[in-house]
């Protein structure tokens, strides 16, 4: 828990720097979408998240395994010279902090709101498109979603948008049925 925590002020401190520096040179865009990509091969690559996390592998490994990634992505200058100097610091572990924190900058930027939508199975077009009108709806703001499965939610939905979570999910109603049962 305390590492996650320092990872998210390193990755806010990290990505503000980069916000600030991709704005004064006009690519905020670009590199905004070369994180989002990044963000995906993380989530989809077992061995990139294991060379971010492994202690064992010197900084320069890491370093020259996220050039690779970068250039065969095809990624900015400014992002590639960023993931250097993360590498360099020793946080490349930090990169999905980064990447959090920098969409949420962007979106405030764009006076649009983040919100990450979690299911436990992926969502269609339509059901995007209705849990977006929803959250327009109740916040006032446009909303700009990221989703995740995951499984062990049983059902439902939740939603994080900024500090606060939208809790519908079946695991939560049947934990809190599991306390109101062994309370009475």
């Amino acid at each position: 828990m305390a590492d996650d925590s320092r990872n998210a002020d390193v990755g806010l401190r990290y990505a503000q720097a980069l916000f600030d520096l991709a704005n004064e040179a006009g690519v905020l865009a670009a590199v905004e979408g070369d994180l989002n990509g990044l963000d995906a091969l993380l989530s989809e690559s077992a061995d990139l998240r294991r060379l971010l996390n492994t202690p064992t592998y010197a900084q320069s490994e890491k370093a020259a395994g996220l050039k690779a990634v970068a250039t065969a992505a095809g990624v900015n200058e400014t992002t590639q010279k960023f993931l250097g100097v993360l590498c360099a610091n020793n946080r490349a572990s930090a990169l999905p902090a980064v990447v959090t924190a920098f969409r949420k900058l962007a979106a405030d930027h764009r006076g649009a709101i983040a919100a990450e939508v979690v299911t436990a199975a992926p969502l269609s077009a339509a059901q995007k498109k209705g849990v977006a009108a929803s959250l327009r709806t109740a916040l006032g703001k446009d909303p700009e979603i990221t989703t995740r499965v995951d499984p062990s939610i049983l059902g439902g939905i939740k939603v994080r948008v900024g500090s606060r979570l939208f809790d519908a999910s079946l695991k939560s109603k049947l934990d809190s049925l599991k306390f109101a049962l062994k309370r009475a």
